[in-house]
Parts: C-alpha cells; structure tokens; sequence
C-alpha cells in the first residue's frame, strides 16, 4: 500500500471513531492540482524546468550525433581495412561513457534538473502552507485536507482552494 492511501485510511478511521467529536470540528479541503495550475509561480518554475530541460536535451543529442559519426567512421575504415580503426574505437568508448555521465548529471535520480525541480518545489510549496496555514486559522479550521489526493467525496461548499490562492496572491503582492 501506498503511504497516501494509507493516510487516508487512518483519517478516515480517525474520523469515523470521533462522530460526536465532528460536530465540533470544522473541516475543508483544498485541491492542490489547481493550485499547481493556477498559482502563477508554480507556472513559472514549470517553464523554467522545461526551458532548462530542453537545453540539456539540445546538448545531449548534439552528443549523440557527434557519436554516430564517430561509429559510422568506424565502421568506413574497418570495411576500407584502412587501419583497424583503434583509436576511433577508444573515442567512442570515452564518448559513450561522457553520455552516460551526462545523463546522470543533469536528468538522473540526483541530478541536475532534479535537484533544481525540487528546490523551487520546497520554496513554492512553503508559501502554499503559509496560506492554508492563514486560511485555516482566519477560518477557525480543525482540519484541511487535500482533496487531489484523498478525498472521494466532498461538498464544494467545504472547498478552500479559491481562499488559499486569494492568499498566495497576496503574499506575492506583499513583497
């Protein structure tokens, strides 16, 4: 199982075993899809990410191309017996291992455009929590779920999401 669906299994346990406890509480749920749609910072780093991945993309098929001459002369002067082709071969091999290191560098599991994804991410979601954080408490809200993740039925009248982005928005005006 999943660790959301197994969040969202003890939430709803949790809730299901506090019946005359939820007519206290007040809850909403905010959709973090739109948000991510909507909020023009996430936009903005999303772009950033595909200029910058488009770049390395550039790069590494230029690199790939630069191979595939290498191989095709290989193969002309093995075929011509012009020479055994020895030193092209170690070029492609030094060629091949550069790609490999390249990919790991810039679009691997640690790479470059992840680490950049995931930086702008932790900065772009603080902001989302400072403003649910404001809503939640500006609304006396026990409880904001995210409905993208594991709500499967809710009435809109408990949706918060249009309250967060009015906040995101004036966070962004307040600097």
């Amino acid at each position: 199982m999943n660790n959301t669906f197994k969040k969202g299994i003890l939430i709803l346990a949790i809730l299901c075993f506090s019946a005359p406890v939820m007519a206290q509480m007040k809850l909403g749920y905010i959709q973090s899809e739109r948000i991510r749609t909507e909020f023009d910072e996430f936009k903005e780093a999303e772009a950033q990410l595909q200029l910058e991945y488009r770049k390395v993309q550039f790069e590494f098929d230029q690199m790939m191309l630069r191979l595939d001459s290498l191989k095709q002369d290989y193969e002309v002067k093995r075929l011509m017996a012009l020479d055994k082709g020895e030193s092209i071969r170690r070029e492609i091999e030094n060629s091949e291992r550069q790609i490999q290191s390249y990919q790991a560098e810039k679009v691997g599991p640690q790479g470059e455009i992840m680490r950049k994804q995931a930086q702008m991410e932790y900065s772009i979601l603080g902001k989302v929590k400072k403003a649910v954080d404001k809503v939640a408490i500006e609304g006396g809200f026990d409880f904001i779920f995210d409905g993208s993740v594991s709500l499967l039925y809710f009435k809109s009248k408990y949706d918060l999401t249009d309250d967060v982005l009015y906040e995101l928005k004036n966070l962004d005006s307040s600097k």
